[in-house]
């Protein structure tokens, strides 16, 4: 699903117009980057858990020349999924 065919939905189910939902959804999106950038954890109760984590500088190979070459560390974000979330995906009908 893609961001416009997401803010259809929501803008259907809600009653919103798309303007709106549109502000609302870059928004929540705005808030979540600059929490990740200050590195917090962002928690959404029943759906799961995102933060930021360092990963070490590693080496590696260039997969078209072969050649070594070492990858910096830096930082990336990581979702967790919750239980619940979990949950609902594996209970299928």
């Amino acid at each position: 699903m893609t961001k416009a065919e997401m803010v259809n939905k929501i803008a259907e189910g809600t009653g919103l117009t798309k303007v709106e939902t549109q502000a609302a959804i870059d928004g929540f999106l705005a808030m979540l980057k600059f929490a990740l950038k200050q590195g917090d954890r962002v928690e959404l109760r029943g759906f799961g858990t995102f933060k930021t984590v360092t990963r070490q500088e590693r080496s590696a190979r260039n997969p078209a020349t072969n050649e070594p070459m070492t990858i910096p560390e830096h930082e990336t974000a990581v979702f967790r999924a919750s239980k619940e979330l979990k949950k609902y995906l594996n209970n299928r009908s």
